[in-house]
């Protein structure tokens, strides 16, 4: 490390290279010598395409690779791409063709960014986002939804077939689980259609009726046939509501603006059966956050919450986002 000029992070790099010299020293097989190896450097590269860009608000849209540019669908994945980008926000696809093209379409190259799977079927990735500077190319399904996850702070799912359900699942279970932040999830359809208000029933009449997961658990997407009405729930969730951080058992969450005493009196009220304990309060920076400079200027709330209330936290998100105290 030293002769390679390394002085951050080395613990975290010694820990990789300890790794790899473990699997070395454990007789790993070449098979899963390959996997490992390919997986890091597919994750290099695209920590590597996604750097400049560590700033920009990044929304991921997915959808078939089948769609056709007359489908309404694809009208809509482009004309929600444009409107995001225009309001600043980077577009992150899968890179293929299909809905995947029409919203890097919408959003125009300087917008966009791919992350491709290498399959030896499919087409080639389209134009907009072809060269390499605009495009990384996986070997592997694992490590390409991850980047089209990690980086994002919003989902628009349309329409599709095993990779879009397996991508769409993904997201809610990350977001179930808590392994992922609140962030915003939009399944948006063509005028009228049925697709996601079936996948919806079938959640709502099949899983959360079998009690294989909680009758709440989809409070957290907003269903719609409205390109305004998902790019508002994409913008939207961010209007007060900044970033979390555990504490224990504590959850802090970090605004753009304090809440009123009497608007703090008012979601206790409304979410008197979020906390474990005690109720929302407004807090100052803990000292963790001070001494790692984690945003110590915006204003918090502090509460202690429930196991398993993703629904309740996502509704309490969307509350301060509404409040009068908000930015516009």
């Amino acid at each position: 490390m030293a002769e390679s000029g390394i002085t951050a992070q080395r613990t975290l790099v010694r820990r990789i290279l300890e790794a790899g010299i473990g699997l070395g020293q454990d007789g790993t097989a070449r098979r899963d010598l390959k996997i490992t190896a390919a997986a890091i450097e597919e994750m290099r590269a695209a920590f590597r395409l996604f750097a400049p860009y560590t700033d920009a608000p990044k929304v991921t849209i997915f959808g078939s690779a089948r769609t056709q540019s007359h489908d309404p669908l694809w009208v809509s994945a482009e004309a929600t791409a444009r409107a995001l980008a225009e309001q600043g926000w980077l577009v992150v696809t899968g890179a293929g063709p299909g809905i995947m093209e029409a919203a890097a379409t919408g959003a125009g190259q300087e917008r966009s960014l791919g992350v491709s799977i290498r399959l030896p079927f499919e087409e080639a990735p389209n134009a907009v986002v072809a060269g390499d500077d605009r495009r990384v190319a996986m070997k592997y399904f694992f490590t390409r939804k991850l980047m089209l996850v990690k980086e994002s702070r919003g989902f628009v799912c349309l329409p599709g077939g095993f990779g879009t359900m397996d991508e769409t699942f993904e997201l809610l279970t990350l977001q179930q689980t808590g392994k992922m932040e609140p962030v915003p999830i939009v399944l948006l359809d063509r005028a009228g259609g049925t697709f996601w208000r079936g996948f919806a029933a079938f959640v709502t009449e099949q899983l959360a009726a079998s009690g294989m997961v909680a009758v709440d658990d989809l409070d957290r997407v907003l269903v719609t046939d409205s390109v305004e009405a998902a790019v508002a729930e994409v913008t939207g969730f961010w209007r007060n509501y900044d970033s979390l951080r555990w504490f224990g058992a504590q959850l802090v969450l970090r605004l753009r603006a304090a809440p009123s005493d009497a608007e703090l009196a008012d979601l206790n009220r409304r979410f008197t059966g979020l906390c474990e304990v005690g109720e929302i309060e407004r807090t100052g920076p803990f000292s963790e956050e001070l001494r790692d400079g984690d945003l110590p200027e915006l204003p918090r709330i502090v509460f202690t919450p429930r196991r398993r209330t993703v629904g309740d936290l996502h509704r309490l998100i969307r509350a301060l986002n509404e409040l009068e105290s908000a930015p516009a």
